[in-house]
């Protein structure tokens, strides 16, 4: 992409777009969606169906997307196919109706959306290493993005019918496929001298890569009820949609901070040390979200967004990008977006059921899976040398 003036777009920039834009559509949907959802008249049971099918679509999506751009050496294809399929998958979820449609149309979105993110996050780790740059400060783009996308979705709430916000999705996932075309190609072909991909045995036979994915996957799947259910709780406690808005806001500006940070962090800070600082403030969070605290208290839980999910996710980008074999980079972060996917899925289904039981203190289970996270941080952390991030 050369604008008129002659000046070049460098690679940072527009990897920073393809964040951004990614993650304009996850801002509004995330908090959003599940208002939508009970606006078409789907019970908390139901939503958590919705939300957690399409996410096993990723045992079959991510392998063939992830394997077909490591052997063809394609990131930038692929993430356009993604792109465009996310798209026409979110066109088709305003129009359905009924539990059953709704759950297929998503899925459909899912088969463009899930193997995406993988593929942007090998496009970006990689291809930012290649030209010495760091990953953090890059992807705290992403998050600002997601905090405009969930202002203006959060401010839209309050003045647009519940039933309307898909649309807004749906215009949001335009920019993705846009800024998917202006991407450069990044090669990810095994070069036999390339020092970013040091020659390792195969990852599913690597103790330390295991636990680095299940300990990620557990912690990552303890936001499930938060990311699925708190805005529709939060909303029937009387909070208006720009106070959720804003509380989600602050807890992704501390996440922004983490990552703006990141490449100065002290050399202590390895990559499963950031995962078990991740398990470690997603138990304290949940914990604290399960005796449903009062408005002045959620914004100290928030702030722990930048343990429990920005040092998880630099912690998890950081080891499994450095433990790929040559010429498997997209294969190994596709192993990493499986098992999240997987265990995301049953974490949101389960609380779609114990919310309704429990109400708050259904929390507590999100606390155990973080705990059991951090346990299996702490194995990497005994089985491996990491480098720093």
């Amino acid at each position: 992409m050369r604008p008129r003036s002659g000046i070049t777009i460098g690679f940072a920039p527009r990897v920073a777009a393809l964040y951004g834009a990614f993650f304009v559509v996850a801002g509004i949907s995330q908090p959003f969606l599940p208002v939508w959802l009970t606006a078409k008249g789907l019970d908390p049971a139901a939503i958590g169906l919705v939300l957690a099918a399409p996410m096993l679509l990723r045992v079959i999506t991510i392998p063939l997307a992830t394997r077909s751009a490591d052997r063809h050496d394609a990131l930038r294809l692929g993430i356009i196919i993604t792109a465009v399929i996310a798209f026409a998958g979110y066109g088709l979820v305003g129009f359905a109706e009924g539990l059953v449609m709704i759950m297929l149309a998503y899925s459909v979105s899912a088969v463009g959306s899930t193997p995406l993110m993988p593929l942007a996050e090998t496009y970006a780790y990689k291809g930012l290493a290649q030209r010495g740059r760091a990953y953090g400060p890059v992807r705290l783009w992403g998050s600002a993005a997601f905090i405009a996308g969930n202002l203006i979705a959060g401010v839209a709430a309050d003045l647009i019918a519940p039933g309307h916000i898909i649309w807004m999705i749906v215009v949001a996932s335009t920019i993705t496929v846009l800024v998917s075309f202006a991407l450069t190609p990044v090669s990810i072909a095994k070069h036999a001298d390339d020092p970013l991909l040091p020659v390792r045995r195969n990852l599913l036979r690597d103790p330390a890569f295991i636990a680095v994915v299940a300990g990620s996957s557990l912690i990552q799947a303890s936001h499930a009820m938060f990311y699925g259910f708190t805005a529709m709780h939060w909303r029937a406690a009387g909070m208006d949609g720009t106070v959720i808005a804003a509380l989600w806001a602050l807890g992704v500006a501390a996440e922004i901070v983490l990552f703006a940070l990141s490449s100065r962090l002290p050399l202590l800070f390895t990559p499963t040390v950031l995962l078990m600082v991740g398990g470690a403030g997603a138990a304290i969070r949940w914990i604290g979200m399960a005796f449903d605290p009062p408005l002045l208290v959620l914004p100290l839980l928030m702030v722990l967004h930048a343990a429990s999910f920005g040092a998880t996710h630099l912690g998890a980008i950081g080891f499994v990008g450095r433990h790929a074999p040559p010429g498997q980079a997209a294969t190994a972060q596709g192993y990493l977006a499986i098992a999240m996917g997987l265990v995301m899925a049953v974490a949101m289904a389960l609380s779609g059921v114990l919310i309704g039981v429990f109400g708050s203190l259904a929390f507590v289970a999100m606390a155990l899976a973080a705990i059991a996270g951090g346990a299996c941080a702490f194995v990497a952390y005994r089985a491996s040398g990491d480098a720093p991030v």
